[in-house]
């Protein structure tokens, strides 16, 4: 069997659709995978071994173009796919697989697919988090339509490069000689996911003192938030805390960043790397909620404020005050960090 996938155009995302590649190996051991992304995601196709082939989708993400489309079905075609998944919701993502003439086309009802999908699910509610979502399209129609429920949930687990990473700390002159603390302080959803610079630095200045280094990772967008941050350090205490946004390539970012004891993250793309990393991780949510997309890992502290306006999945404030996420103290983050990395609690929470 040979499958195309449509894929999700995000980096959180595309690293929880690993949970429905994982599925799929598992229903159909010899079947061939083929994933077709944004280039930006094909990084983390490349670590998940069950995916065969990435292949780059050369359209933006707001573009119709329909004949490019149509013209990119038809190189498809001499693949002789056997059946085409489409993950993202929208019409545009399902023309491709017609185009390319595949015969079974599986999707959610979406955005005016009668036609173009002719294995259409319909009860998306059944399932409330997008991973289930994802892992729901692997398995047949009747079964999720009478069960209400996913046999197994596989959480996503991406490879890691150990010469690659070996390369990444020479080339940034990085060490790990004191534990690493990561930070990921960016959210490209909007400000509405942003814990404060301040909150993040000082939580920094904490485990520096404590003996520890921190690493603040993001995208060329998130080195304004990182260097605010270090600034925010005691001078003294700047060059234990190393501003690694807009330096890496997603492939670095990720060797990396599996080098951590504990990750610091917005509800953001790379907090779902880390999890799939299985690094301890605290995930900060504002506006959204771990209810819809919690990282999947057993190393994971979530804090939130209990503010009534929360979650109202906005990107900016609708109110302008941002109290999700400005009356998140960094003693809370501070708390769960000693939580998932103490022995102590540890021991305690397991007994």
């Amino acid at each position: 069997m040979k499958l195309l996938v449509i894929g999700p155009s995000w980096v959180g995302d595309m690293v929880m659709s690993h949970s429905l590649y994982i599925t799929l190996k598992q229903q159909h051991p010899s079947a061939e995978i083929h994933v077709m992304a944004p280039a930006w995601c094909c990084a983390l196709l490349e670590r998940m071994p069950e995916v065969n082939k990435a292949i780059v989708m050369p359209l933006g993400h707001g573009d119709f173009k329909l004949a490019a489309r149509f013209r990119l079905g038809r190189q498809l075609a001499v693949e002789g796919y056997d059946w085409a998944i489409v993950q993202p919701n929208s019409m545009k993502s399902a023309l491709i697989p017609l185009f390319a003439g595949i015969k079974k086309r599986t999707g959610w009802k979406g955005e005016s697919r009668y036609g173009l999908l002719n294995d259409l699910r319909s009860n998306k509610t059944d399932f409330p988090l997008m991973v289930e979502r994802y892992v729901a399209l692997a398995h047949p129609r009747a079964d999720m339509q009478n069960n209400h429920c996913i046999p197994t949930l596989p959480w996503p687990t991406l490879q890691v490069d150990a010469a690659n990473q070996q390369s990444a700390l020479s080339e940034l002159s990085l060490d790990t000689e004191s534990p690493i603390v990561s930070l990921c302080p960016g959210a490209e959803f909007g400000p509405s996911k942003r814990w404060p610079e301040q909150h993040y630095a000082e939580v920094a200045q904490h485990q520096i003192e404590q003996g520890k280094q921190v690493w603040i990772f993001g995208s060329a967008k998130d080195i304004p938030v990182a260097e605010a941050i270090k600034h925010h350090l005691p001078r003294n205490l700047q060059g234990k805390c190393h501003t690694l946004a807009g330096k890496t390539s997603l492939h670095q970012a990720i060797d990396l960043m599996a080098l951590s004891s504990v990750v610091i993250s917005n509800d953001s793309g790379l907090m779902h790397i880390a999890a799939a990393l299985q690094r301890p991780l605290v995930g900060i949510y504002g506006s959204t909620s771990p209810k819809y997309t919690p990282p999947l890992a057993e190393k994971v502290a979530i804090v939130h404020t209990d503010i009534e306006c929360r979650p109202c999945f906005k990107r900016e404030c609708p109110l302008g005050h941002l109290k999700c996420l400005k009356e998140l103290p960094a003693e809370k983050v501070l708390a769960a960090i000693q939580q998932l990395t103490d022995p102590a609690h540890i021991a305690a929470s397991h007994r």
